[in-house]
């Protein structure tokens, strides 16, 4: 099963501003917008764990993180704020 491709972010991972974990928790909620679901049903899941070992393995990421699929007519995007983490297409935005 091919995955979409986590792209590197714009900003060093040594920033202060890379610090975010992607992990969601009682006071940060997981939620993906209905057009993420439907065009990536399944990588949606494994792309969000991939983002939370990289960003351990990193100590932090940037908020906004972004997935390739060349098969795909748009990327899939994670941001992390201080209520939730989304996944979300560039046309949700």
């Amino acid at each position: 099963m091919k995955k979409p491709i986590l792209k590197r972010q714009e900003i060093p991972y040594d920033d202060p501003e890379s610090r975010y974990m992607f992990r969601p928790g009682p006071k940060k909620q997981f939620v993906a917008t209905p057009a993420a679901l439907a065009m990536y049903p399944e990588a949606i899941g494994r792309c969000l764990r991939q983002l939370q070992e990289f960003a351990a393995k990193k100590n932090g990421l940037d908020y906004f993180q972004e997935f390739d699929d060349m098969d795909k007519p748009e990327s899939l995007w994670f941001m992390e704020d201080g209520q939730a983490i989304t996944a979300l297409l560039p046309s949700d935005h």
